[in-house]
């Protein structure tokens, strides 16, 4: 690899970098899963670098990876790691219903099965439309549309919310 083309690889890496991690955080949950999925990630975008490099969107290829790291990590965890509980948040005095709401939020996406929690991810803490989560995922449209509806009834749930479970399926059912 060329000079230039290494100081354009340490560029994108340095715009890239916090929202590639930010999408692997939140699907793991785990910081140093996290940091590893986008390093990986990395390396994987390096050794193709000359073909990525001249795609309209290197960015959301290298998001794709990181989201296909994790689903694979999953796969892999669910037969050889086990959940080890974890201490509650103790929060900042002023802060305590709001730091109290945002911790039961993430316990419940946690809970979620991995391809409905990177929907979910997508889609609202990375602001992806349906079209840009079913391209970083690769499934359809209605495969996006049916996980997030899944995971809005499975959020509902577990944050035993049963009137927006009821607007929920009532959109569904329209």
């Amino acid at each position: 690899m060329h000079l230039a083309e290494q100081e354009e690889f340490a560029e994108f890496v340095r715009a890239q970098h916090a929202s590639l991690f930010r999408t692997a955080y939140l699907m793991t949950g785990d910081y140093q899963r996290a940091e590893d999925i986008v390093q990986t990630a990395l390396v994987k975008v390096f050794l193709r670098w000359r073909r990525i490099q001249s795609m309209s969107q290197p960015g959301a290829y290298a998001k794709r990876i990181v989201a296909n790291q994790t689903l694979s990590w999953w796969r892999r965890r669910s037969s050889t790691e086990s959940v080890v509980a974890t201490l509650g948040d103790r929060g900042v005095p002023g802060h305590e219903q709001r730091v109290t709401e945002r911790d039961a939020m993430w316990r419940a996406v946690l809970q979620l099965p991995p391809r409905q929690r990177a929907v979910i991810v997508l889609r609202y803490y990375e602001d992806l439309s349906e079209a840009e989560t079913a391209e970083v995922l690769d499934m359809a449209v209605g495969t996006v549309k049916s996980h997030a509806n899944a995971a809005h009834r499975r959020l509902a749930t577990l944050l035993d919310d049963p009137a927006h479970a009821v607007e929920h399926s009532e959109k569904r059912s329209r």
